[in-house]
């Protein structure tokens, strides 16, 4: 399939300015003059597409979804449901990391890869981590390494739950060896052995992973932290360890835009911010006991509404806040092909409105997947 998109404000994330993209099945092909009588002579199928007056950005990356649902930390009835391919579609995501939450005991690894090779099939890119919050962590093989190695989806292991009361209150020791296993099994596999940690509200923030930064062997960069904003004084210690290599994520929410703002005004490591949605996750709100007050469920959505929040707040550049979703989130998770608009590259594509940033069209793996606002491919049982 042959498609083309002309007359489009292209965001690289660079800013590249007025260009023609000639996508060739799932890769795109060529930026720039794109001759169309040289295309229709060709003698085989084409779309054009006239994207007049719009900006075209790579398709957002979300390192941080639970496929399956999440929650249940109020009994069984409070599990939220399973995303839908329309879900992360409506919200610009084109390439998804699912994981395992507080449950790896009614909810596994297995049904995990199930979902997201689905989700696969349907259209988006698909990447799973190994493990949950807990300390031994659940896996499929036996190991985190083993699974990185031999399970092509995983690409390392989440969410191991840190300064929070529903943990496995890991060691150090623990965590390093977590750390270790997933990186090797990285390496061996050419993926990105990357630990991602979910993080509490307890006092003691991220200093364990500056411990185990001090008294192991481990780089920096193989460590990915979210939910840093649950308060100044964690996301200051976010900053720090960022400094030191790692990255850092950001759960969306309503102030996510002014979180991103302090971070840059605090000389925070632009380079090692990501944004993720927590999509299907469960929004636990709990009393200076523990005890839960109530739920909610995070929407991919949110993401892709911060992000034209912080464009519009004009504390940043449009490039600097699209690479959150795309090329930052693309080196977080060593995925090659995604985050950038580059010849070679895979055809993930987003048209936005130039006035008002709504998503008119998106493009994954070369598919039209929504076309003039409307989710024209849907999953199998929408």
């Amino acid at each position: 399939m042959i498609t083309l998109i002309k007359n489009a404000e292209v965001y690289a994330p660079a800013g590249l300015g007025r260009q023609s993209i000639l996508l060739l099945n799932d890769k795109i092909a060529k930026i720039g003059d794109i001759n169309e009588e040289s295309i229709a002579g060709v003698g085989v199928k084409y779309k054009i597409i006239d994207v007049e007056g719009a900006i075209v950005t790579p398709g957002f990356i979300d390192p941080h979804v639970h496929l399956l649902g999440g929650g249940g930390e109020g009994g069984f009835a409070t599990r939220t449901p399973e995303i839908q391919l329309s879900d992360l579609l409506q919200s610009g995501i084109t390439s998804v990391a699912g994981l395992l939450g507080t449950d790896g005991t009614t909810r596994h690894l297995s049904s995990l890869l199930a979902k997201a090779k689905g989700l696969e099939i349907e259209g988006i890119s698909t990447y799973i981590y190994t493990g949950n919050y807990d300390v031994p962590t659940p896996t499929i093989t036996g190991n985190v390494k083993e699974d990185a190695i031999l399970i092509d989806k995983v690409i390392g292991t989440a969410e191991i739950a840190i300064a929070d009361s529903r943990s496995g209150q890991p060691s150090v020791h623990e965590l390093a060896k977590i750390v270790g296993q997933t990186r090797v099994g990285g390496m061996l596999s050419g993926k990105a052995g990357i630990t991602h940690f979910h993080t509490g509200p307890g006092k003691a923030y991220l200093s364990i992973l500056h411990q185990m930064l001090d008294e192991y062997e481990l780089p920096a960069s193989n460590l990915h932290v979210t939910h840093v904003t649950r308060s100044k004084e964690l996301f200051d210690d976010a900053i720090k360890l960022a400094e030191r290599g790692a990255f850092i994520d950001i759960t969306a929410d309503e102030e996510t835009f002014e979180w991103i703002s302090y971070y840059k005004k605090n000389n925070g490591d632009m380079s090692k911010l990501t944004i993720s949605s927590d999509g299907n996750g469960s929004l636990p709100e709990f009393d200076a006991e523990g005890e839960l007050l109530g739920l909610g469920v995070a929407s991919t959505r949110t993401l892709f509404e911060q992000i034209v929040k912080t464009i519009e707040a004009g504390d940043l550049t449009v490039e600097e806040v699209l690479r959150l979703v795309t090329t930052n989130t693309a080196e977080a998770l060593k995925l090659e092909n995604k985050g950038v608009i580059e010849e070679g590259r895979d055809a993930d594509l987003l048209v936005l409105s130039k006035d008002t940033f709504e998503i008119e069209h998106v493009i994954a793996k070369g598919q039209h997947m929504v076309e003039d606002g409307k989710v024209i491919v849907k999953g199998t049982f929408e």
